[in-house]
């Protein structure tokens, strides 16, 4: 059983198949998000379905490019052999 999990998460035959499954599982949870009840929201873009997970995704690319952006540019990234001159 368990080598079967592993072969299926792994192997690159079964590239197609856990596309599907998580096109399938994204659907759900995105209708999921729809029955939530939201009558306690504090602010009004809390009553969004979805407004938590595309507010999270949007921090995540903008930390990622702020990162990469002081990295790269503003100098605090250093070579990989940096240690060893």
């Amino acid at each position: 059983m368990i080598k079967r999990v592993v072969d299926f998460f792994g192997d690159g035959k079964y590239a197609t198949e856990r596309r599907r499954l998580f096109y399938l599982v994204l659907v759900l949870i995105v209708i999921a998000d729809f029955l939530v009840p939201r009558e306690h929201a504090e602010y009004p873009w809390d009553r969004l379905p979805g407004w938590s997970a595309v507010y999270g995704f949007l921090s995540c690319v903008l930390l990622i490019f702020v990162s990469k952006f002081l990295g790269h540019r503003a100098g605090l990234m250093r070579r990989e052999d940096y240690y060893y001159d």
